[in-house]
Parts: C-alpha cells; sequence; structure tokens
C-alpha cells in the first residue's frame, strides 16, 4: 500500500499495460509526420522490459520539431479482433460479447476499503459503450530530429493522475471491475489529459 490517490484510496499496483497508436511528429513549419512501423501502435507492459522502449524504423524527415501526439488505445482501423495475434499484445483483448477489439488500458494491484480490507481493483478500459480512446499531445521544445542525430523521447506515465482531474476517482465508489462501467472509463478518460510528461 504504497500509494495514495487524491480520493484518499490507499492502493499498490501489481500490473500495468496499455496501447498507444496513430504518434504524429509535428514540426516548426507545422508539418506533420506519422510512425508506421508496427502497425501504428506500441504495446507498453511493465513487466516485459523490451516494451518499455520503442523504436521505430520509419525514415523521418530531417527538422525541428514542436510536439509529439498520440491516441491513448487504439484507432478504429486497428481496434479488431484479430490485429495483434502474438504475445504479449493478445492479452489485451477485449471480450468478444463486449463488442471484441483490445483493452487500451489494464491496471490491477489492491486498494485498501473504509474497513481496511484489502480489496483488488483491476481498471481495465476499452471500447464498453462508447470510445474510450483519446488524444494526448506532448510539446517537444523544439527538438532536432537529424540523419546524423540519435533522438530519444522518454514518456512516463503517472498512474496517480488517473485518479485526480478534473474527476476524483474512488475506488470505493467504483469498485474493482470497471470493464462494464461505462461512468467509470469516461472518468478514466477524462483524466487521463495530464497522465503523461514527456522529457
Amino acid at each position: 500500500m504504497m500509494y495514495q490517490n487524491a480520493a484518499g484510496n490507499r492502493y499498490e499496483i501489481s500490473d500495468a499495460q496499455y496501447f498507444i497508436s496513430n504518434v504524429v511528429l509535428t514540426n516548426a513549419k507545422g508539418e506533420q509526420y506519422t510512425i508506421k512501423s508496427d502497425t501504428g501502435a506500441h504495446y507498453v507492459d511493465f513487466d516485459v522490459p523490451r516494451t518499455l522502449v520503442w523504436t521505430p524504423t520509419d525514415d523521418i524527415p530531417a527538422g525541428v520539431y514542436t510536439s509529439i501526439s498520440f491516441v491513448f488505445g487504439l484507432t478504429p482501423e486497428l481496434n479488431k479482433t484479430g490485429t495483434f495475434p502474438n504475445s504479449p499484445e493478445n492479452s489485451m483483448s477485449w471480450p468478444a460479447s463486449l463488442g471484441g477489439g483490445y483493452h487500451f488500458l489494464m491496471i490491477n494491484g489492491k486498494w485498501k476499503d473504509p474497513n481496511g480490507q484489502m480489496k483488488p481493483f483491476n481498471l481495465h478500459t476499452g471500447n464498453y459503450q462508447a470510445d474510450n480512446s483519446f488524444v494526448v499531445t506532448l510539446p517537444l521544445a523544439n527538438r532536432e530530429i537529424s540523419k546524423n542525430l540519435i533522438t530519444d523521447f522518454v514518456i512516463d506515465m503517472n498512474i496517480n493522475k488517473w485518479f485526480e482531474s478534473p474527476n476524483l476517482f474512488n475506488f470505493n465508489e467504483y469498485g474493482g471491475n470497471i470493464m462494464q462501467n461505462q461512468t467509470a472509463q469516461a472518468i478514466l478518460k477524462a483524466n487521463g489529459w495530464d497522465v503523461f510528461e514527456i522529457h
């Protein structure tokens, strides 16, 4: 129970996985370049070190870049059952009975309820009754990309911010399983605006 969110819930994390897709770099001229490597999507799993680094093979045009954006989750073109047949990505499959496709986010762990009991939670989002993907745009502060320069973008996800703003997410209110709770998924979608930082 090493974390505490803005609602006062003490919690711990055992797993965290998510997809990003439609990654777009915008240069100082306003020109955009969309990453096409690996179907244009990347899977992140905190327990699989190789997924924590993505090295696209695109021939990105040289220039000064001002922002990077991506869809948190999968675009409709990619969010179709069978797009990712191999492990570990296929572990993100969304049940066919709930519409198929894939989870966008899976954070699993436990929280302590008001009686001091530890209860499991599975914060799983995907397209249930609505599109729960959203666009994240991060400033690049005029980063230069050139043929002779290796450019690394380090993007961090702060899990605690999923529960903060503009809506408090209280485990005691929404419980531990939200796959069929569109209200809870919509709260996480709205709160995702500042979850990511770039260095």
